[in-house]
């Protein structure tokens, strides 16, 4: 816990006494002790299998533990909801699997917490148990805020604007597509929201520095959880609970921060007491400590910097990145006019991955399908992104000059013949607007 410094105080004022959760010999009331079996139970069955989740070659267990939890949520989905569960792990923290998961371990915690209180009614208070349940918490909470701190730093989590992104209007883009162009867009921005992640993780793990990083990560994950909110993007149950475990380690401390920045009360340290009862074990605990940190945010780094090489900014572009405006096309041997009504006429073709290709018509919503690319046989292979959907095509490219592309082939059963040209990306003001030290006028458009 931090220790806050001690300002000149009056010998009319009476000092602060020590808080309760440090003296074990305080008796802790029985709503405070229900209170602490249920959060006990509740923090440690969301949390696990951390810090299984922290060792790479121990993935598999954490699949199995992932695992266990499908039987009875599906149970509960079925015969308590009368929902048929069938998205899990998807990308989406959301999903009714989630929902009936977290409902699931709060009856459980809530089943524990009565059941422990009929057990042990005589205890007078889980001092031990408590500090020991907040160093799960504070370390569990600092492995998440660094991994998605660093996924920022380096540009992993939001890239840069996909050409597909470029050419899409505001009215077409979901609230999450919008807020993931909007971070994509600025490298510094994702920097600056990535260092506030990390530098709380890294306060987290250390005892003298638990409230500032609590502090930090609850200014922090504030901002990302109204952001969830409001862009509807599916980590609103995790993010919440992250928010919830850094208002836990804070709460201890909220009578003394409200005397020194409301109230304007003296507010005493909090009494620290060592590891070990020897000091040179003690700071042998603290330089350890220092060390795992250091190598634990160090290989985070790296491992991001890797990702980044294979899927993030740093990742090579694939043959034809960009967005490709149609020139000239026709269907079944007829040349179609670029007319805003035509919704069968393509107006671009883009490639913002290595294996998707988006063909935006000139009236109507985008269409999104997979691509397999053989370069020897200049052959694409279309499919559709999703099931029962449009889009399955077989066509075979020609280079006809710099940034000019030729299509020809089958698409939804359809003769396509296609004339491309490549759009130049800087010509879009996201783009090539940069950044001003001076401005005559607001440039908002």
């Amino acid at each position: 816990m931090t220790t806050m410094p001690q300002p000149v105080i009056l010998e009319s004022a009476p000092a602060e006494e020590p808080s309760e959760a440090a003296s074990p010999a305080v008796a802790w009331s029985p709503a405070r002790k229900f209170c602490f079996r249920f959060l006990f139970t509740y923090f440690i069955l969301y949390l696990l299998p951390f810090p299984v989740t922290l060792i790479p070659t121990l993935g598999r267990l954490k699949r199995s533990f992932s695992g266990a939890w499908s039987p009875l949520v599906l149970w509960v989905g079925e015969r308590l909801f009368h929902v048929q569960i069938t998205f899990r792990h998807n990308g989406s923290g959301d999903t009714t699997f989630n929902w009936v998961q977290v409902f699931c371990i709060l009856i459980l915690s809530l089943t524990t917490a009565l059941v422990w209180t009929l057990l042990d009614r005589r205890r007078p208070n889980y001092a031990r148990l408590y500090e020991a349940l907040r160093i799960y918490v504070r370390f569990g909470l600092a492995a998440v805020m660094v991994t998605y701190g660093v996924a920022k730093v380096i540009e992993l989590q939001f890239g840069s604007p996909t050409p597909d992104r470029l050419v899409q209007t505001y009215g077409e883009s979901s609230p999450m597509g919008l807020l993931w162009t909007f971070m994509g867009a600025s490298a510094l921005y994702c920097f600056f929201g990535g260092v506030g992640e990390v530098l709380g993780g890294v306060l987290l793990a250390f005892r003298r520095t638990t409230l500032l990083g609590a502090l930090v990560c609850i200014g922090v994950m504030s901002n990302v959880v109204m952001l969830n909110l409001s862009y509807d993007v599916p980590a609103k149950l995790y993010s919440s609970h992250l928010l919830a475990m850094a208002v836990f380690l804070a709460a201890p401390d909220l009578r003394r921060l409200a005397n020194l920045l409301l109230f304007n009360r003296p507010v005493a340290p909090v009494e620290e007491r060592p590891l070990f009862a020897r000091r040179g074990l003690d700071r042998g605990a603290l330089i350890l400590k220092t060390l795992l940190v250091t190598l634990s945010v160090g290989f985070s780094l790296f491992q991001a910097n890797e990702m980044s090489k294979t899927e993030g900014e740093q990742a090579p572009k694939p043959p034809f990145y960009g967005a490709w405006n149609v020139d000239e096309m026709e269907i079944d041997g007829q040349v179609r006019p670029p007319l805003l009504t035509d919704g069968n006429r393509w107006r671009r073709v883009i490639f913002p991955y290595s294996e998707a290709i988006f063909l935006q018509p000139m009236e109507g919503p985008m269409t999104r399908c997979s691509l397999e690319l053989d370069s020897t046989a200049r052959r694409m292979a279309v499919t559709p992104w999703k099931k029962d959907t449009p889009g399955k095509g077989d066509l075979f490219y020609r280079v006809t000059g710099p940034d000019l592309l030729s299509l020809e082939g089958t698409f939804d059963g359809k003769k396509i013949r296609a004339r491309l040209r490549r759009e130049d990306p800087s010509k879009y003001t996201l783009i090539n607007r940069g950044f001003h030290w001076i401005n005559e006028r607001p440039f908002n458009q």
